[in-house]
């Protein structure tokens, strides 16, 4: 019986994920499946839809054995911050296999730019680029297309790359080919991209389709005009001291301050502070971290020091039982005050998605004990 590994936001949780799910269970149908999952922020710095428990509970409802939370400091942050991570917490899950979508089908590729982004000379490289105006996305691939003659630009074969990069080498990588682009509106076999989901959950159009058979009133509406409000109150009360947020770096505090009091909305003043060198969801990310309080200062050297299991099946279960007698930091259900720093910031954060979404999940941090499937 083999243990796979999943990383997943789930934002929100559609058919394209299910095909995956299934496509494990045709090629390991004894598997056990463990997915390392967002909680309530996202990669591009997006609330989610859905909040945490009820994301738990379809993924149990659709072959997932156990759900552990990716705590939100590694989940807010740059693709390579996220991928370490949740690659940490897997290694010491003791999965046989990690599975991951791509659109490159040459998983060589994806090793081969993986092991060169282990050379300090990349790095080296990648920043003559950005010293000359380039954005981090741009110089990456001008980099890998000039050391090995091809190049791989989509956001979810860059993930894939981070991933192999913290991989432990007695596990195996198995890429699965997306059957829609990352982030496009095109539709095949009711499968579409979440960002075009999102899309339309805006313009109030039905997703019924393209969503297994799950509540979609558990699917917040994300009011944008809300969250621009706060974020707005915390640049004002802030503004001499913004560079202590993570990603505000080389003057865009300046930026943000002369935009932020004739922008509208936060797409408006995202549009207005982006540059060249920065691209849009890289703004995007760094607003998030001022309105949540990111600072630099809470991620210095952040390691992952415990594992917090959300949900499991009972096949799920017999896995965990294994783990609590060889795994090196704690594997808890619930929050207790002063376990970590990065637990601390998790119940910060739920405050701060309550309150946005008016999905009160915050009394569930004390006293949710994880889901089980029977």
């Amino acid at each position: 019986m083999k243990t796979i590994g999943l990383v997943a936001e789930y934002n929100p949780f559609h058919n394209g994920h299910l095909y995956q799910i299934n496509k494990i269970k045709e090629l390991y149908p004894d598997s056990t499946i463990i997915v390392v999952m967002s909680p309530t922020i996202t990669q591009r710095g997006e609330l989610s839809l859905i909040n945490k428990w009820n994301k738990t509970k379809i993924c149990l409802d659709n072959n997932i054995d156990i759900v552990v939370e990716l705590p939100s400091i590694f989940a807010m942050q740059s693709a390579d911050i996220f991928a370490k991570g949740a690659i940490t917490i897997l290694n010491k899950l003791n999965i046989d296999i990690l599975v991951f979508g791509t659109e490159e089908k040459d998983l060589s590729k994806l090793k081969e730019v993986a092991n060169l982004q282990k050379k300090d000379a990349f790095h080296k490289e990648v920043k003559k680029y950005l010293d000359t105006g380039y954005n981090y996305p741009t110089s990456l691939s001008k980099v890998i297309k000039n050391t090995l003659g091809y190049t791989i630009t989509s956001p979810n074969d860059l993930l894939a790359v981070s991933y192999l990069k913290y991989l432990n080498s007695n596990i195996t990588p198995l890429n699965i080919q997306r059957t829609t682009s990352y982030n496009g509106t095109d539709i095949k076999d009711n499968i579409t991209s979440a960002t075009n989901l999102r899309t339309m959950l805006k313009k109030n159009i039905p997703i019924h389709t393209f969503i297994p058979n799950y509540n979609q009133n558990n699917i917040n509406k994300i009011d944008d005009q809300t969250i621009y409000n706060y974020l707005k109150y915390n640049i004002i009360t802030n503004s001499n001291s913004l560079n202590k947020y993570v990603d505000v770096t080389e003057g865009l505090e300046n930026r943000i301050i002369k935009y932020i009091q004739t922008s509208q909305t936060k797409d408006e003043l995202i549009t207005n502070i982006k540059t060249k060198r920065y691209t849009y969801n890289r703004i995007s990310r760094m607003l998030s971290h001022i309105l949540l309080s990111l600072t630099k200062d809470m991620t210095n050297n952040i390691n992952v020091d415990y594992i917090r299991i959300l949900g499991f099946t009972l096949q799920g279960q017999k896995h965990i039982k294994t783990l609590k007698k060889n795994i090196d930091i704690p594997l808890i259900t619930g929050y207790k005050k002063n376990t970590s720093k990065i637990l601390d910031y998790e119940l910060k954060i739920s405050s701060i998605y309550s309150l946005i979404t008016n999905d009160n999940i915050l009394p569930q941090e004390y006293n949710k004990k994880p889901i089980i499937k029977k």
